[in-house]
């Protein structure tokens, strides 16, 4: 690999065709104050399929002056892995290749050796030794205990099967109480996604954000001599498109009833939240049928379950709703129209099934959930005038209308709530348009101390004691 080092914050970026490190400032931070100290520590890192942890990985021990061996676990046997990992061990020290018997004589050599030298170990996709050796996490344990005070062992463990790497943490499990730091890596949000396509107009980093969202891997992909429209075409909405199945590989590598999860996506592109209205429109066969796809998506992090936050308990208000953003692109666009664009040249498919609904209806969406991560973005930098303790729907029954329904983002702190509401659009909002929009929220019967507006396209009105602007200009201003 060849990088250039290109501000203080350390980001890489592309040199002779390789790809750079963007973001991840926090969970770096996290692990290089972990591996800086003086004794054995254990780092767990686990997230979704996708979203960055072996390049986090990989990144940390380019930057670390601690030698590593990294090591990616094979779906094998115990002893293909014992002879793999032997291959790396003699590399590092310099030896001939060891012959080790099983893993916990490999494990127990490692921790002999960083009994007078740092070392960093990772094993990445964890999983899958304990696939294939049974009591691995015990072997572990009883190796951690056995050198706790006089080993520099730096022991990172990683997986991509959250359910799996998360048990390590419970304390029936034997590792409980042995693992130092935790990361949960998550998609990014919709400013570090940008990092990867500068080159783009604020309003096309929206759209290119409700497309690709913040998985990594997709976001390297995109393309800046190209429009979002020809990037969207090129990698998703084509036949032979490099992501065209890069949901339905996934799900079919997580679930075994997939035809019930193509479903359930189905339904919730469409708009359909409720769990009884999933139901009704799919064809699951039954309920205890779609209660364990709905718990595997979102175990996933594919899909999850928002409750409005002036009603948490009540679960007949509880909405289901799409998480990552290609898979919503994916059933909204791919999924539902495939023998279509399979038979249509793609410059017409674009233009006949996704062009207006994605410019009127599906960024706008997308935009909602930029604006509420901006909004929290704020929130944890102390940057909010009052900080809030909740963000998220508010529900509300409108008497005078007689119906009702659901504002999308609504704050709460200790003086009230706060609502927002987001407008892509191409024409300013006026003062005009902020007052009615105030009104139908006070018709409903929800008293706010401050509205709060952002606007794609910046404001005729101005900004009042009560009133909150914001551009989109702000929100990528960081």
């Amino acid at each position: 690999f060849c990088y250039i080092i290109c501000n203080s914050k350390k980001r890489f970026w592309k040199v002779g065709g390789e790809m750079k490190f963007l973001g991840r400032e926090q969970e770096r931070e996290k692990l290089h104050r972990v591996l800086g100290k003086n004794c054995r520590t254990v780092s767990l890192i686990y997230g979704r399929r996708r979203v960055g942890k072996s390049e986090l990985i990989k990144q940390i021990l380019r930057e670390s002056d601690i030698p590593g061996i990294y090591y990616e676990c094979k779906q094998t046997t115990e002893l293909h892995n014992v002879d793999s990992l032997a291959v790396l061990i003699a590399g590092q020290f310099n030896l001939p290749k060891p012959a080790f018997g099983n893993m916990e004589e490999v494990l127990e050599f490692l921790f002999q050796r960083t009994c007078q030298e740092k070392l960093i170990i990772v094993l990445d996709e964890y999983s899958y030794l304990r696939d294939c050796i049974k009591g691995i996490d015990s072997i572990l344990q009883s190796l951690i205990d056995k050198y706790d005070d006089i080993s520099f062992i730096k022991l990172i463990l990683c997986g991509s099967y959250v359910g799996i790497m998360k048990s390590l943490l419970y304390n029936e499990n034997p590792l409980y109480g042995r693992v130092d730091v935790t990361i949960h890596l998550k998609p990014m949000d919709y400013f570090e996604s940008a990092l990867f396509y500068p080159e783009f107009s604020d309003d096309d980093k929206v759209r290119l954000y409700s497309v690709f969202g913040g998985i990594p891997y997709y976001n390297r992909l995109i393309d800046p001599t190209l429009t979002v429209r020809e990037n969207m075409i090129e990698l998703i909405a084509s036949p032979g498109a490099r992501l065209e199945n890069e949901v339905s590989m996934y799900l079919k590598s997580e679930i075994s009833r997939i035809i019930n999860a193509n479903e359930v996506f189905d339904a919730l592109s469409r708009g359909f939240s409720k769990y009884s209205d999933i139901l009704s429109q799919s064809h699951v066969s039954s309920g205890p049928a779609m209660v364990d796809v709905l718990d595997k998506l979102i175990r996933m992090e594919m899909v999850e379950k928002q409750a409005p936050i002036n009603d948490e308990n009540n679960r007949k208000k509880v909405g289901y709703y799409i998480l990552d953003n290609l898979s919503l692109f994916y059933y909204r666009y791919v999924f539902r129209y495939l023998s279509q664009m399979n038979v249509m040249e793609t410059e017409v498919f674009y233009d006949r099934y996704i062009r207006e609904d994605f410019e009127t209806k599906y960024v706008p969406h997308a935009f909602e959930t930029i604006c509420k991560q901006y909004l929290v973005r704020l929130n944890r930098r102390g940057l909010l005038e009052e900080p809030f303790e909740k963000i998220g729907k508010y529900y509300y029954d409108d008497p005078v209308g007689k119906r009702n329904g659901e504002f999308d983002i609504v704050t709460k702190d200790s003086k009230g709530y706060i609502f927002y509401e987001a407008k892509f659009r191409r024409e300013p909002v006026s003062e005009e348009m902020i007052r009615e929009e105030i009104g139908q929220v006070e018709n409903t019967g929800l008293c706010c101390y401050k509205y709060g507006f952002f606007s794609m396209s910046g404001f005729t009105a101005k900004e009042e004691e009560d009133l909150i602007l914001i551009t989109l200009k702000d929100v990528y201003a960081g």
